[in-house]
């Protein structure tokens, strides 16, 4: 059975070294390879779907003889919530080791909690984060929006 996807469903990013950048997210933000193809065509010689599997999300990877893309950053970022601040402390360090430490772990007021930047093989900024609102106000905005319609107030 084949299901229609709606919403916010995916994120791509070209890549030089599609292997590289798929250990990188694998290692870094806990994901998998959930698609993985060949096309073999100048745009697209090799494509992987990665998710961390707690949402249907995905982070597209496509492998390109052309780099015409600019990176995500340093600003622009892909964020990650992770489980606890110790496991972005560990990330952190190896991060250090591997030289693709963006900027340290830094605590910020709600809600943006305590987060990191990462660089991935092809330059794009990676974000980890612990303790960010970003479900909780999507959780509210959609609880406001179902009273809105259940009181006759929704288009």
């Amino acid at each position: 059975m084949m299901s229609n996807d709606t919403g916010f469903t995916h994120l791509a990013l070209q890549v030089r070294d599609l292997d590289k950048s798929v250990d990188f997210y694998q290692r870094y933000a806990g994901m998998q390879v959930i698609h993985q193809r060949e096309p073999g065509v100048a745009e697209a010689q090799k494509v992987a779907w990665l998710s961390d599997l707690t949402r249907p999300f995905a982070l597209v990877l496509v492998q390109s003889d052309s780099s015409d893309d600019t990176p995500l950053g340093p600003f622009g970022h892909i964020g990650v919530a992770c489980t606890s601040r110790e496991q972005i402390d560990e990330k952190v360090a190896i991060a250090r080791r591997e030289g693709v430490l963006r900027r340290a772990a830094l605590q910020s007021e709600a809600p943006v909690g305590y987060w990191a930047f990462f660089a991935d093989p092809d330059g794009n900024t990676l974000e980890l984060s612990y303790g960010q609102q970003i479900g909780l106000e999507i959780i509210t905005a959609r609880q406001s929006q179902s009273v809105e319609k259940n009181n006759g107030s929704g288009n």
